[in-house]
């Protein structure tokens, strides 16, 4: 067998547990499959699995090597189909990752409208407020909010939004209204334990920093979300966390004449792999979404690159 053959051959090991498993859905004999994973184990000079009388156990070498031999095969399958479907509708399997918020209340709505234009296409989406690996994860493309760090991943600014404070009304009956930054010092916040709680306002050339301060924590976009709607405080959040909220009066901006740092939206691809059309597609349809002007077109070229390390984001 040649390289990826033999990678193939060491997945379907690995996830059925057996040599005899992966022989018939290989359509090869066991022998055949026994001696490849030998090979390989002689090649890299390691033992990648685990012998004994209750089945295949991988060692810590061969789950790294199994992690790495699925995402070389999914490679190749999507270099194949992409080389015979060019000029044609996307097809496969794209998965993406977002934050549960941000998904919930922009992306997956708008799904169909995607997915009606392209019907041979399936996809998964990863829903969670903090940043998984994408590489290990599998994610072709993932959307983040906020500042990156320095580091080798690619990734593409495809919005940027504002951020405000907003409460509820009731909230605000009973807590009155601020009129300044330093008044939020007298007010309960519901803090994101995830980013700092220190802000900078902006009012024409005066500038003004303040801490809020609350007795509730959350650590994640829903949190917020829920604690705001129940009266609990007023937040610092995105425009695109409370958008149909601050549409319909159920909650409203405070301090509306200073403003705030607003907050990017990145497609970040995985590090060392080129971004493949699929990916490329979506990140053009969200930029289309979030900016107001339906799905921009899907074979502009991959731009804004940027570099990231881990962070915490929020919707």
């Amino acid at each position: 067998m040649d390289r990826l053959q033999a990678m193939a051959a060491f997945v379907r090991v690995v996830e059925n547990g057996s040599f005899s498993g992966a022989a018939r859905q290989l359509g090869v004999g066991q022998p055949a499959i026994s001696k490849t994973v030998a090979q390989l184990e002689e090649r890299l000079q390691v033992r990648l699995l685990l012998r004994s009388t209750h089945g295949l156990t991988p060692t810590e070498a061969g789950l790294r090597f199994y992690e790495r031999a699925r995402l070389a095969i999914r490679e190749a399958d999507e270099a194949e189909l992409e080389a015979r479907g060019a000029g044609a509708g996307l097809s496969g399997r794209l998965r993406i990752s977002a934050a549960t918020t941000f998904a919930r209340l922009l992306i997956v709505p708008r799904l169909p409208e995607f997915l009606n234009r392209h019907p041979e296409l399936d996809m998964e989406v990863i829903l969670d407020d903090r940043v998984i690996d994408l590489v290990s994860e599998g994610i072709d493309v993932a959307l983040r909010m906020g500042t990156l760090p320095d580091s080798a991943a690619v990734a593409r600014r495809i919005a940027s939004g504002g951020r405000s404070v907003v409460a509820t009304p009731g909230y605000l009956a009973r807590a009155g209204v601020p009129r300044t930054p330093a008044d939020l010092a007298g007010h309960e916040a519901v803090v994101y334990s995830q980013l700092s709680n220190g802000w900078s306002f902006r009012q024409g050339g005066t500038e003004a920093s303040v801490v809020v301060r609350g007795r509730l924590r959350v650590s994640a976009a829903e949190g917020i979300r829920a604690a705001v709607l129940a009266d609990l405080g007023l937040a610092v959040a995105s425009d695109w966390m409370f958008g149909p909220e601050l549409a319909n009066g159920a909650v409203r901006r405070v301090l509306e004449d200073w403003t705030l740092p607003p907050i990017d939206l990145w497609a970040v691809f995985p590090t060392g792999r080129l971004a493949s059309t699929k990916a490329r597609a979506f990140a053009d349809f969200v930029a289309g979404l979030v900016n107001g002007d339906g799905a921009s077109a899907e074979n502009a070229d991959l731009g804004g690159r940027h570099s990231q390390r881990d962070h915490s984001q929020k919707a």
